[in-house]
């Protein structure tokens, strides 16, 4: 603490106070915002960063390097100030100790410092202590004899029946708000999407169109020598995946930027990000084709669609449905299967079933287990969960899970990933002030661009679907 007495040292040390805790602030939000770079990069499992975010992450680092300079030299100006405050409390110690004893013996002669109609307000001196307004010590020491009164007046000792409650002593009791600790909405990720071959959004367009051959070439058994060779032209086609946009923002008042204890842009800022990644995945799985939405995998033309239908469905059936997928893409793409995607209720579903002894069909992979319908990898969400014919299990609550007839039924994926084609432009966001000038209000805006495809060859995908995957009950 300052020197007392000393308005002028006082002053001083308030402000290298008042000072570092805003030099404090600006280094969290400058951390928080060069967090989030990194948090959106390994969010879409990149491990590098765009050219602009690199320059933009630099540039947070020069300026947290500057800060922390900077909060070093306040801390010793403080510092300084403390000692010189400890050294000035160690000389008047003595005159302390007199000046104790002196009120000691006058507290016997007289009544109780604050006795009522004495001219005395012990809230008023408490507020001079308080506000730094206690120029001749005067207040200080009545406060001091009044907490001596209580303690030693046990012939007449004073009582407090107050509590907690608000109107009874309770508005004493502020509550905290842990303000760094700030609970986020929880949001879906993108976990389908990020099995895809995620490419860069090539800039200058609103299509990329890949050509394809339609129909092949022929060979066939040259009958005889110098007989007719066989000859078949080929055609190609294309496919074209048009480029969208996901956009969001969010209006905020300029007070609330500017007044809160915490950067509150950023807490926006990272949910806009996390819904992005929601939406972009759903448009993966499920867009429509129409209205500015990419064609999903679900509205590819030419996927291979599984119907099982079962009113007593048991996992032996649906074990059974995913082999005869595997062997479809086997058959008619020419290459394996890469991962099989469900929704987690259905993965719960096979962790729940057991056989007639009670005895799990889904096991942990460690134990080297017989028989088992599948393999238990980690307990984890939106990504790899376990194995099943061989296959890597990914689960994604973006599934749908409301299709049928009112059975609520989702749908089981078995696809070959390296043929589905992703093109996303990096996230970008904006700060508009203007639109909101006139009542001091700053819009806060992210959006960004991709462009999808799984018609390279549909044959990739097989969707299980049908009665047989009505909710599960546990």
């Amino acid at each position: 603490m300052p020197v007392k007495n000393d308005p002028y040292t006082d002053a001083m040390f308030k402000r290298l106070v008042a000072k570092r805790e805003q030099t404090a602030k600006n280094r969290e939000r400058a951390l928080a915002k060069r967090k989030a770079i990194t948090d959106l990069a390994e969010e879409e499992r990149r491990d590098y960063l765009h050219p602009e975010e690199d320059a933009e992450f630099r540039e947070f680092t020069v300026h947290i390097k500057h800060l922390d300079s900077e909060l070093k030299h306040l801390d010793e100006r403080i510092q300084e100030l403390s000692e010189e405050a400890e050294r000035s409390a160690t000389l008047t110690d003595g005159a302390l100790a007199v000046q104790r004893a002196r009120t000691r013996v006058e507290s016997v002669r007289e009544g109780r410092t604050y006795e009522q109609g004495n001219g005395r307000s012990y809230l008023q001196d408490l507020a001079r202590l308080q506000l730094n307004m206690d120029t001749t010590g005067e207040a200080r020491e009545r406060l001091m004899r009044h907490a001596r009164d209580v303690a030693e007046a046990a012939a007449s000792p004073e009582y407090r029946d107050l509590s907690r409650t608000d109107g009874a002593g309770g508005y004493a009791v502020p509550p905290l708000w842990l303000m760094s600790q700030y609970v986020e909405l929880a949001r879906a990720g993108r976990a389908y999407a990020n099995l895809c071959n995620t490419q860069p959004l090539p800039a200058g367009t609103d299509s990329i169109n890949i050509p394809k051959m339609a129909t092949g070439t022929a060979t066939a058994i040259q009958t005889a020598d110098n007989g007719a060779v066989a000859e078949t032209d080929l055609t190609d086609t294309s496919v074209t995946a048009p480029v969208r946009t996901i956009a969001g923002q969010q209006d905020v008042a300029i007070q609330l930027l500017d007044q809160s204890p915490i950067s509150f842009d950023q807490i926006v800022f990272r949910d806009l990000v996390a819904d992005y990644a929601t939406k972009l995945d759903l448009q993966v799985i499920s867009g429509s084709g129409s209205s500015g939405q990419v064609t999903g995998v679900r509205s590819t033309s030419g996927i291979t669609t599984i119907t099982y239908t079962s009113a007593t469905p048991t996992v032996s059936q649906l074990y059974s449905k995913i082999a005869d997928a595997v062997q479809r893409i086997h058959t008619l793409r020419f290459a394996p299967p890469s991962v099989i995607v469900m929704h987690p209720r259905r993965w719960a579903y096979l962790l729940a079933a057991s056989d007639s002894n009670g005895r799990p069909l889904v096991v942990p992979d460690s134990g080297n287990p017989q028989n088992a319908a599948a393999t238990l990898g980690a307990v984890a969400a939106q990504q790899v969960v376990g194995q099943m014919h061989g296959l890597p299990v990914v689960t994604d609550p973006s599934m749908p899970t409301a299709l049928g007839a009112g059975t609520n039924e989702d749908v089981v994926h078995v696809v070959r990933a390296s043929d589905l084609l992703l093109f996303e432009s990096g996230i970008r966001s904006r700060v508009l002030p203007d639109v909101g000038s006139g009542t001091l209000t700053v819009r806060l805006q992210c959006y960004g661009y991709l462009a999808f495809t799984a018609a390279r060859y549909p044959a990739s995908v097989v969707e299980i679907t049908g009665s047989g995957l009505a909710a599960p009950s546990f």
